[in-house]
């Protein structure tokens, strides 16, 4: 009998522990301008490359050239989830002005976010999941623009 208590005990021991193992996921919506304006984050777009995000509407545009969807993680080891999101976002930003700027681009219009199989068109924020990492997908399209 001790022999049956003992292994229900373990038993409801390790089905605590091993139920409460599931990774952390918070889902955040940011607002752009805070990432763009952080002071504190080294790496952000150089502005040869105009974003436009959501339904914001570009100049006239010259030519399409593709579109491509960079995801960009941040640790949040030692930082709060907020400045990862954010540092996550512009490492994205900073991946499509790369591409556009391989491409001749001089813009990148329709970006929005997104995570597994969920999209986040806004002109204002961006989504963010975090845990041990926080992570930014952005989705956008390559294009010439008229210059103004």
């Amino acid at each position: 009998m001790k022999k049956f208590a003992f292994s229900m005990l373990a038993l409801g021991i390790a089905c605590v522990v091993s139920g409460s193992a599931h990774a952390r996921n918070v889902k955040y919506l940011l607002p752009i301008s805070a990432a763009l304006e952080a002071p504190d984050i080294k790496g952000k777009p150089d502005g040869s490359v105009k974003f436009f995000f959501g339904k914001q509407e570009p100049p006239a545009i010259v030519a399409r050239l593709g579109s491509d969807a960079p995801y960009r993680k941040s640790t949040t080891r030692r930082t709060s989830d907020d400045f990862a999101c954010k540092r996550a976002f512009l490492l994205a930003l900073v991946a499509l002005e790369t591409r556009a700027k391989q491409l001749g681009a001089k813009g990148v219009t329709n970006i929005i976010s997104y995570f597994r199989i969920s999209e986040t068109s806004s002109m204002t924020e961006f989504e963010c999941h975090a845990g041990a990492s926080a992570g930014v997908g952005l989705r956008g399209d390559f294009v010439k623009i008229a210059d103004q």
